[in-house]
């Protein structure tokens, strides 16, 4: 028959090799980490079985003396490093955990003359053994160990949001009190693997679940950066794409739909007489003014070089014509470095005016009003852009 201990060990082995099947399947994780939890697993089974065959070999009078001295030397080294492992899996470098690893060395240097002098445990002739006189040596160092793997744990906890450093430090209070109801309490019961065995698979569980925010968080950059347009910070042209087809899948547009198109007047000039750089200025002039009148009422996108579509779900028609002054107004206020002035030329159409149409098609109508409105510019401005492009094709 096994013995209620007994049973409990080798579930904890059992739940330790399930772990360690769970790492190797786990295709998300790096060879560096699974090598790490692999070897966190390994020091609390090997610290387990160590504390085991103390266990049964305590009171067997046949067993050699040694036998037991060794087992339990084993136990004294293993026991620390096994509650120390977690920190191993947080990749945190820092003075900490120097003086972690210091500590361990110093208990391995201790253990190895204790084993020797009898200073750990007295073993009398029925082959039980007791603590030795300086047993209070180790109690010291198992407190240092807690004391810094809960620094560890505070500063790892750090990177966490809110939610995720809870459970974080919930799982380092379950290693602390199996290993205080063992160590500190005269109930004699063997609870500390037991914690480190459930500490296990619940960091595996909190690392999984970090893992997965940590993608999601990375897709979420990502799609950030190809809905932002990069010199204007208004949304993208990839933007403006997914935005229509989920028009087109939604086939009816809402009912006080409208889309604005804006373009800049004499940018080409600017670009050939100030150079590209001014030209940018001017566009995110343009893009400036048109986020700031827009704010709340609908979405900017940057469609091409100094194109942009205002698409607004809450545009009723009476407050068309009045966004569009605010506009002007706007752009007439504004000075950049290079550039002292920016005009644009813009249109829109409504949904209401044009039942049944799709949203793609209301841009291609706010479009043919906003050329309307360019050539107007072009005309009172007396340029004939047409005239200028056979010039420079010519020459």
């Amino acid at each position: 028959m096994l013995s209620y201990y007994t049973s409990i060990i080798v579930l904890s082995w059992m739940a330790l090799g399930a772990l360690s099947i769970l790492i190797h399947e786990n295709d998300r994780l790096s060879h560096t980490d699974k090598r790490l939890f692999y070897l966190t697993y390994l020091l609390i089974a090997v610290s387990a079985l160590a504390e085991w065959s103390a266990i049964q070999i305590g009171g067997i009078t046949d067993a050699p003396k040694w036998m037991l001295q060794l087992a339990k030397c084993a136990d004294y080294i293993l026991t620390p490093m096994a509650g120390s492992a977690f920190v191993l899996q947080m990749h945190i470098h820092n003075r900490w955990q120097k003086t972690l690893y210091g500590i361990l060395a110093a208990n391995i240097v201790f253990q190895l003359l204790a084993a020797c002098n009898g200073w750990m445990i007295q073993i009398d002739d029925q082959n039980h053994y007791s603590h030795g006189s300086l047993y209070i040596i180790y109690m010291v160092i198992c407190i240092a160990v807690i004391i810094l793997v809960v620094i560890q744990f505070m500063i790892y906890g750090r990177l966490f949001r809110r939610q995720n450093h809870h459970s974080l430090y919930s799982i380092m209070l379950l290693v602390i009190t199996g290993v205080f109801i063992q160590e500190l309490l005269p109930s004699g019961n063997r609870t500390a693997y037991i914690a480190m065995t459930l500490a296990a698979a619940l960091m595996f569980i909190h690392y999984s679940e970090y893992t997965q925010l940590a993608a999601d968080e990375y897709l979420m950059e990502q799609q950030i950066r190809i809905d932002t347009d990069s010199l204007t910070g208004v949304f993208s042209r990839m933007a403006y794409s997914t935005m229509l087809r989920r028009y087109e899948i939604a086939g009816i547009l809402p009912e006080n739909f409208a889309a604005f198109t804006i373009d800049i007047n004499g940018l080409k000039t600017v670009n050939d007489r100030l150079g590209h750089d001014a030209g940018d200025e001017l566009i995110c002039g343009a893009a400036h003014c048109i986020e700031k009148v827009f704010y709340g009422k609908g979405r900017c996108y940057r469609t091409g070089g100094d194109e942009f579509v205002v698409l607004s779900e809450e545009m009723p028609a009476a407050e068309a014509d009045q966004i569009l002054l605010r506009l002007d107004a706007e752009t007439k206020n504004w000075h950049g470095k290079n550039v002292s002035q920016l005009n644009l030329a813009s249109g829109y159409a409504l949904a209401k005016a044009n039942p049944g149409i799709t949203a793609e098609q209301l841009v291609q109508e706010a479009d043919r009003a906003m050329y309307v409105a360019k050539a107007e510019y072009y005309r009172k401005a007396g340029h004939d852009r047409r005239r200028e492009r056979r010039t420079k094709t010519r020459e």
